[in-house]
């Protein structure tokens, strides 16, 4: 063998360690660059989440209001009057049960 063949297989050698170690190196990034997104996509899904969860309990407040109302026993009495011709029944008409 000559000089040049010799020199040649470790400057292979050196030039496979440096590809293998940028490989790495540039696969680590990748990775990180992926965390990095499914981080932020996290962070705009929870943030998005928190806003509808926000509407919902505002929503779920006017409903309960909106139920309290509806079940007003002045409103119940005055619906009773007006479209069902129900009255208050006077002395002779109650009877007490024991």
């Amino acid at each position: 063998m000559n000089k040049k063949t010799k020199k040649n297989i470790p400057n292979r050698n050196l030039s496979g360690i440096w590809l293998v170690l940028l490989s790495i190196f540039i696969a680590e990034l990748l990775l990180y660059t992926w965390c990095r997104v499914q981080f932020v996509r996290t962070g705009y899904a929870i943030s998005e989440e928190t806003q509808k969860n926000q509407h919902l309990m505002a929503l779920q407040k006017k409903l309960k209001i909106e139920l309290a109302h509806l079940k007003s026993p002045e409103r119940i009495g005055k619906i009773a009057e007006t479209r069902l011709g129900l009255i208050m029944p006077n002395a002779k008409q109650t009877i007490i049960i024991p």
